[in-house]
């Protein structure tokens, strides 16, 4: 079977269907195609995730993308509205906070917290007294302080990834079922995608946002793309004495991150894995490496109970750990939206405003994604963003 669209997407997560939407609510007026191997979206990236939206990043391109998101996700269930329904997605702006252990540490924070008031973020510094204002019962004894934003927080991934795909289908965009098996080209020209059934689909333009299959691919063209999958276990646990407050989306100076998942907690933390696909969770991760870091932080989770667990993916960048947007120079019409290493959710509403501009016009507008060009490799200029996690 071959049949012709106009843009072609592959991967139908919050990245793919956030593109899909923007390109259509932005007024162009060709098909889409969104291709989506996981009907049910049972291993898909994004309802895999730990939901954080922030706004406290190094690097001027991240904290643009932070601060739309956060914008955009508050307006989201009325913006996303179908047939009347609101897209509810249950963003908790109870913040965002990184904690750190000594003086050298604040003063990165200090510079951190300038650079993100250039760009109208309300960060703050907070010292050991404003800490206990936010979180009562946090152990303090090796904290010198934290950096805070109160408008940030932490979402319901699954829908908003549902958000974005009803209002693109309501649209006019098509999702089709089926595993791309190879992107197809002529010459210097992108030409569309075989399935793994032997259906071949034509269009002049196709779109890479297959998260952590996304660089396997890339491969089929012959255009590797520094992308490698990483496994990451979360796991939600209830304490038996409850906080006083909800959770700001908390970073331990250990790297460990914990926040409130309605009353109970989930907690993380971005291990050294062997690169692969690969779902399996364990608890012997929370018993013996998460727990006692979150007893000592807060000794409310001296006596906790584990609820469930899972993993899922991160579409890891192994040059400088951030997003790939644009256009791959070596062959016209193929765009990536890959290696978000683990910002992918916080960063879609930007990433599809981004492409639906570029596409369409030739140019970005409202955030200038130049810096995550695929180029900056060849170049050596790459992204150094501080705050990962």
């Amino acid at each position: 079977m071959q049949k012709q669209t106009d843009i072609i997407i592959v991967g139908g997560g919050v990245i793919g269907s956030s593109i899909a939407y923007h390109l259509l609510e932005d007024g162009y007026t060709g098909d889409i195609t969104i291709f989506e191997k996981d009907k049910r979206y049972e291993f898909s990236s994004t309802p895999r995730s730990a939901g954080g939206i922030r706004q406290l990043f190094t690097t001027g391109i991240n904290i643009e993308m932070g601060k739309y998101a956060v914008e955009k996700y508050a307006a989201f269930p009325e913006e996303m509205k179908v047939d009347g329904e609101r897209a509810e997605i249950d963003f908790q702006q109870h913040g965002y906070l990184f904690l750190v252990s000594d003086e050298q540490e604040m003063k990165q924070l200090e510079r951190q917290a300038k650079l993100q008031e250039q760009y109208g973020v309300r960060s703050k510094m907070l010292g050991k007294a404003d800490l206990l204002n936010v979180i009562p019962e946090l152990n303090l004894e090796d904290i010198a302080g934290g950096l805070y934003s109160s408008e940030d927080g932490y979402l319901d991934p699954y829908s908003v990834m549902q958000g974005y795909a009803k209002k693109a289908k309501q649209l006019g965009a098509t999702f089709v079922y089926e595993e791309v098996h190879e992107i197809l080209k002529i010459r210097n020209h992108v030409s569309g995608v075989k399935t793994a059934d032997e259906n071949v689909y034509h269009a002049p333009v196709v779109i890479n946002c297959a998260g952590p299959w996304a660089p396997y691919l890339s491969e089929t063209v012959d255009l590797p793309i520094p992308v490698t999958p990483l496994k990451r276990q979360i796991i939600q646990f209830n304490a038996a004495e409850p906080l006083e407050k909800k959770l700001p989306l908390t970073v331990d100076p250990s790297g460990v991150y914990f926040r409130h998942e309605g009353s109970s907690i989930i907690s993380g933390y971005s291990e050294d894995v062997k690169p692969g696909i690969d779902f399996s969770w364990k608890r012997s991760f929370f018993m013996d490496f998460l727990w006692p870091i979150l007893a000592n932080r807060v000794p409310n989770f001296e006596k906790a109970k584990i609820q469930s667990g899972w993993a899922g993916i991160y579409s890891h960048n192994t040059v400088d750990q951030n997003a790939i947007i644009g256009e791959h120079p070596d062959l016209k019409g193929y765009h990536l939206a890959v290696g978000f290493s683990g910002h992918g959710m916080q960063q879609a509403p930007a990433v599809g405003k981004g492409l639906s501009e570029y596409i369409r016009t030739g140019a970005y507008e409202t955030i200038d994604f130049t810096p995550l060009r695929f180029e900056r490799f060849y170049e050596k200029d790459f992204v150094i963003e501080e705050a990962i996690v």
